[in-house]
C-alpha cells in the first residue's frame, strides 16, 4: 500500500521535543527532535524522515531586494499554478547552497550579457563543463544571494528564476527511535549547520529551519521514507556491529531500542566518535542504561580532540581487529552511518585492515571476505 503522505503531500506534524544535546564548549549544535504522527503512519529502524523546509524570511527579503522585485509579482510554480514571488522564494526555490548548474543557467539568461559587478566575462568563465573546477571553487560556501550580488542585472523577469534555481528539496534524516517504544512519534538527531564564508554567516536550510523555527508546538511538514537497504538482521540472534560517529549515531539508537523492545538476543557492539567526551557524547545516559540491562554488549568511543593525537572510529576498528573479526566469523552484521565523503571510506579501509589482521590474511583475502559479506547483505551503509 502506498504511503498516504509523501514529499509532495507531507503530513503537518507537531514538534513535541526540541532538545539541545551538545554541551557547553561544543563546536557543534546537536539537537534531538520528536514529531507527532497520525494514526497509521508506520516506520522501521533504518528508515528516514523527510523534512520539508522553508527558506528564511530574511534571506527571501534579501534576494528580493537584490533583484529589485517587491515579492508581489505573480509567477507559475513547477505545476503551473500561479503564486506570489515571495512565496515561490520561500517554499519552492533553492536559494540556499549555490549549485554549479544554477550558475550555468544564470549565465545563459538573455540578460547575462549585461550584468554589472564582476562583469559578463567573469560570469561566462564560471559556466560550461570546461570550467567545472572554477565553478565548484566559486560555489563553495556561497548561496544564490552571492551570485546575484556579484553579477547583478541578469534577471529581468521573475519567472526566469524557475529556469535558474532547482526546486527546494526535502532533507532526509535517519530516524533515531523505534516505533515499538514510541508508537505515536518519530525522533531525529540533527546537527544544525552554521558557518561563515565569504563575509556572511550561513545557516543550513533544513537544519536551520529545525534549529531556529521548529519550536515545541510548531507545525512542520514531514513524510516517512523507507530504506529497505538498512535494516536489522532478520535473525534476531545475529550479532550487530554499529559504527556511528556524530549524528550517524541516530539509526543505532533506533536499532538498540528496537532490539531491546522486541527481545532480540543478538549481541550488539557500538562504536561512537565525536570531538570531546564532555560536550559531544550523544545519548551517553542511554548507552549506559543499555549496557546495564545487557542490550548493548560492548561500547567503544573515539573522541578525537581529547588527546594530542586524534583518534577516530576507524582507529578503534583496527585496535580491536581480532575481536571484530571473531564477531564477523559468528555472523555479525556490520553497519555504518554518517559522512560519505571521508568517514565511510576510512571505515571501509579500516574494516579491510581488521579482517586481514584478524584472519592473519592479506588485503586481497580481506577484499574477498568483504565481498561475500556484501552478497550476504551483512555490510550495510547509510551514508550521505
Amino acid at each position: 500500500m502506498r504511503p498516504r503522505y509523501t514529499r509532495n503531500n507531507p503530513y503537518n506534524s507537531t514538534v513535541l521535543v526540541n532538545l539541545l544535546l551538545s554541551g557547553t564548549g561544543s563546536e557543534k549544535e546537536m539537537r534531538h527532535f520528536a514529531f507527532s504522527l497520525e494514526e497509521g503512519m508506520t516506520y522501521a529502524p533504518g528508515d528516514a524522515v523527510g523534512v520539508v523546509p522553508e527558506n528564511r524570511a530574511e534571506v527571501v527579503a534579501e534576494v528580493l531586494d537584490a533583484l529589485g522585485f517587491t515579492g508581489e509579482e505573480r509567477v507559475l510554480d513547477h505545476y503551473k499554478v500561479e503564486i506570489g514571488l515571495a512565496e515561490a522564494l520561500r517554499t519552492w526555490l533553492a536559494i540556499g547552497k549555490l549549485a554549479r548548474g544554477a550558475v550555468s543557467q544564470y549565465a545563459r539568461l538573455p540578460g547575462a550579457a549585461g550584468v554589472s559587478g564582476r562583469g559578463p566575462e567573469a560570469l561566462q568563465r564560471l559556466s560550461g563543463p570546461e570550467n567545472k573546477l572554477l565553478a565548484d571553487e566559486y560555489c563553495w560556501g556561497r548561496e544564490f544571494i552571492d551570485l546575484i550580488t556579484d553579477f547583478p542585472g541578469a534577471i529581468a523577469n521573475p519567472q526566469e528564476l524557475f529556469n535558474v534555481l532547482p526546486r527546494l528539496a526535502p532533507r532526509l534524516y535517519s530516524i533515531a527511535s523505534s516505533q515499538a517504544v514510541h508508537p505515536d512519534t518519530v525522533e531525529l538527531t540533527v546537527r544544525v549547520v552554521r558557518y561563515s564564508a565569504h563575509g556572511r554567516n550561513r545557516l543550513g536550510v533544513a537544519s536551520g529551519h529545525l534549529g531556529e523555527r521548529a519550536h515545541v508546538g510548531a507545525i512542520l511538514p514531514i513524510f516517512l521514507h523507507s530504506n529497505q537497504n538498512f535494516r536489522l538482521p532478520e535473525d534476531s540472534s545475529a550479532p550487530a556491529i554499529m559504527i556511528g560517529p556524530g549524528t550517524g549515531i541516530a539509526p543505532f539508537r533506533a536499532f538498540l531500542e528496537e532490539r531491546r523492545a522486541k527481545g532480540h538476543f543478538g549481541k550488539n557492539w557500538l562504536i561512537f566518535g565525536d570531538q570531546h567526551r564532555a560536550s559531544d557524547f550523544l545519548y551517553e545516559d542511554l548507552w549506559s542504561e543499555l549496557q546495564r540491562d545487557g542490550t548493548l554488549t560492548r561500547l567503544d568511543t573515539a573522541f578525537s580532540r581529547d588527546q594530542a593525537n586524534k583518534i577516530y572510529v576507524q582507529d578503534r576498528i583496527r585496535e580491536n581487529a581480532g575481536e571484530l573479526y571473531a564477531w564477523l566469523q559468528r555472523g555479525a552484521y556490520f553497519y555504518v552511518c554518517g559522512d560519505a565523503l571521508r568517514m565511510a571510506k576510512d571505515v571501509e579501509q579500516a574494516l579491510l585492515d581488521a579482517i586481514a589482521m584478524g584472519s592473519n590474511g592479506t588485503l586481497d583475502h580481506a577484499a574477498e571476505y568483504l565481498a561475500t559479506m556484501k552478497q550476504q547483505k551483512r555490510y550495510r551503509r547509510d551514508i550521505y
